[in-house]
């Protein structure tokens, strides 16, 4: 009998500070590949997994920022490997395209540059949990730090752990995501999130178009 091959499907990540659109972008895109023809879903970190959804209401809540950073890497990278083996590795043996809300850059700007935990000890935690899997696409919605916060003030009431950091971090972390695009630019553009919320989703959709042609 002949079986046929199915094609692996991608990870496309969405990255930025606070209020910069991630979740509205990831679901323009999720249904846009959906048109093009591509089975596509839609998953977010901490998160995207029962397990891990329960470890997010942790981490978000501030109930391990006592604990310092590298506390939180922990629990970041604990979600992050249930997530991958769980959810993300079985949609992409299936050929799914996978549009998640943040991934392991996250994780490297907010622990690891702004919360100083040494860059060998996150890329350890990376080796642990990821298995050598990495985003095929990785989208950084850069937005200024003032206007973000902004967004995400008017989002909701409270804040949550990340959100309420002093504008000095929220700076930092801005930063870190410029510079791990500008490191890694083979997997990694750049897209100003201060346009329209519609323009914003255009530029994404050319990025995924020339860079992976769903």
């Amino acid at each position: 009998m002949r079986h046929e091959t199915v094609e692996a499907g991608k990870l496309i990540t969405l990255e930025g500070g606070e209020g910069a659109g991630k979740s509205t972008q990831v679901s323009i895109l999720v249904e846009r590949l959906r048109r093009a023809g591509r089975q596509a879903i839609a998953t977010r970190e901490p998160g995207g997994s029962p397990a891990a959804e329960e470890i997010r209401e942790t981490l978000l809540s501030g109930k391990i920022k006592p604990f310092g950073p590298f506390a939180e890497a922990l629990l970041f990278s604990i979600a992050r490997q249930d997530h991958v083996d769980t959810v993300i590795s079985d949609a992409l043996a299936r050929g799914q395209w996978v549009v998640c809300d943040r991934f392991l850059d996250s994780t490297r700007a907010y622990q690891g540059v702004s919360g100083g935990v040494p860059a060998p000890v996150i890329s350890a935690l990376e080796r642990l949990t990821l298995h050598g899997l990495m985003p095929n696409l990785t989208i950084v919605l850069d937005i200024p730090v003032e206007e973000g916060l902004a967004r995400a003030g008017l989002r909701r009431a409270a804040l949550d752990r990340f959100e309420s950091q002093d504008l000095s971090q929220h700076e930092r972390i801005r930063k870190a995501f410029l510079d791990i695009a500008e490191e890694e630019q083979a997997r990694c553009v750049v897209i100003d999130a201060r346009k329209p919320e519609a323009l914003v989703a255009e530029d994404v959709w050319e990025a995924v178009a020339e860079r992976l042609r769903p």
